[in-house]
């Protein structure tokens, strides 16, 4: 997904981006002004989530001067493309669902919206680790949180019993549990690395602490291969190369196979999990709890992200105020957020919104768990901040060729190398596009 063909010149903006005071390229698109307060207005929002129409009719009922169309969309890489094409002609939505990820891409391509002034009360509403990715690490805030995926681990209760298993708390247990569950069961792995879904990697290396992308004055630094992102590419490489556990990729025939039959007994995944599992693994049900995920530091829990959006207001939008009080009721109000839960299957971002309610009984695959919403709540607030960049989708892209090689040969080495190869194709590409980037 290219971001854009043209040159970029990186010019000074009022934001810090990425962890870091900041510079992003700016088209410079004027804006026409805002009628929100002069009459009746209909906003036009692009997203993905199922059954947003229905959310939206809510809010149509008690506000008829604001009347939101929604619009359905294909999600990832294909919606960012469109929004930023559409942004060019100067023919956006009103309104966007976006990844967290995806931000820094539509910001440096001046598609959204700086709606901090309107948005600014939500704040407090959302974990710090989670607002912190709509701002950019600034002042500026460019979208209202909507959904996250808090990453935990999932076990099964009835295999970690019958082979004498502790769930591990840091990840030198979970190391030292891969490790006795293959002398006691060699067919059976703790869980597998995979190499084709990057957002798996990329929260793990968040939750140690990883910076992907910051900047240097007016200058993009990348930091995929930072320490914190060695040593977790170390630690399993360490694990695919003693054969502690499976180096198969996620979402295939084999894998669903592997859950289904206790080949493989536990999963690092993402509250969202229990809708894979009851597909992937629907002879489990019952069978499965979820704990924290396993810390690198236990004084200093911390969990990383995999998965997530956000409402943001496009620079097209005429009614910024509108759209933004449309985008702060979506993901703050308890009846929206309720509709959310139920209509979209989303997992809330707003911390209020992770427990009772609609959330108040656990999901039907984890009825052997009843605090799983509180548990997971729990959780999601100790998310990391995260580094995002604007151009994650060639980093992932990379991620997955070079560490798909490396997982499949069974190198530590290997994992190294594709580092490496990850960190420089991404500096590359943002050369290539015309971004500075410090060394």
């Amino acid at each position: 997904m290219p971001i854009v063909s043209r040159h970029r010149r990186v010019v000074s903006v009022a934001t810090a981006v990425a962890l870091g005071a900041a510079t992003l390229t700016a088209c410079g698109s004027s804006d026409g002004g805002d009628q929100a307060d002069s009459g009746p207005v209909s906003l036009t929002y692009w997203a993905w989530a199922p059954n947003m129409d229905k959310v939206a009719a809510l809010w149509n009922q008690k506000n008829p001067d604001i009347k939101v169309t929604v619009q359905k969309q294909a999600s990832g890489d294909d919606l960012v493309t469109k929004i930023i094409t559409a942004s060019k002609a100067h023919q956006a939505p009103d309104l966007v669902q976006a990844e967290f990820q995806a931000l820094p891409t539509l910001v440096s391509n001046d598609a959204l919206a700086d709606i901090s002034e309107e948005v600014g009360g939500a704040k407090d509403k959302f974990a710090p680790g989670l607002w912190q990715q709509t701002t950019l690490g600034g002042d500026a805030v460019y979208a209202v949180p909507q959904d996250s995926g808090p990453m935990m681990f999932y076990y099964r209760t009835d295999l970690f019993q019958q082979y004498g298993l502790k769930v591990p708390t840091t990840w030198d247990e979970f190391a030292a549990t891969a490790k006795a569950l293959k002398a006691k069961a060699p067919g059976k792995s703790l869980t597998t690395f995979s190499s084709n879904d990057a957002g798996l990697f990329a929260g793990l290396a968040q939750q140690a602490g990883a910076r992907w992308w910051t900047t240097e004055g007016q200058k993009w630094k990348v930091g995929v291969d930072d320490a914190a992102t060695r040593k977790v590419a170390d630690y399993w490489g360490g694990l695919v190369q003693e054969g502690a556990v499976d180096n198969q990729p996620m979402y295939t025939p084999a894998w669903n196979k592997a859950l289904n039959t206790g080949q493989q007994i536990g999963w690092v995944s993402a509250v969202w999990a229990p809708g894979t599992l009851t597909t992937a693994a629907p002879d489990t049900k019952g069978k499965w709890a979820v704990a924290p995920l396993p810390q690198w530091d236990a004084a200093e829990p911390a969990t990383g992200s995999w998965g997530g959006s956000t409402t943001a207001v496009t620079t097209d939008s005429k009614h910024k105020a509108a759209a933004a009080k449309f985008a702060t009721w979506l993901n703050t109000d308890p009846v929206a957020l309720a509709a959310l839960v139920k209509e979209s299957g989303i997992y809330p971002a707003a911390t209020a919104a992770q427990t009772g309610g609609a959330l108040a009984k656990a999901p039907d695959f984890f009825a052997n768990q009843p605090d799983f919403y509180a548990r997971a709540a729990a959780i999601a607030k100790t998310t990391a901040p995260a580094a995002w960049g604007p151009n994650v989708n060639v980093a992932y892209t990379s991620f997955k060729d070079e560490f798909g090689k490396a997982a499949k040969a069974k190198s530590k080495g290997g994992f190294a190398d594709a580092l490496t190869a990850m960190q420089a194709v991404t500096v590359a590409d943002l050369k290539k596009q015309g971004f500075e980037v410090a060394p």
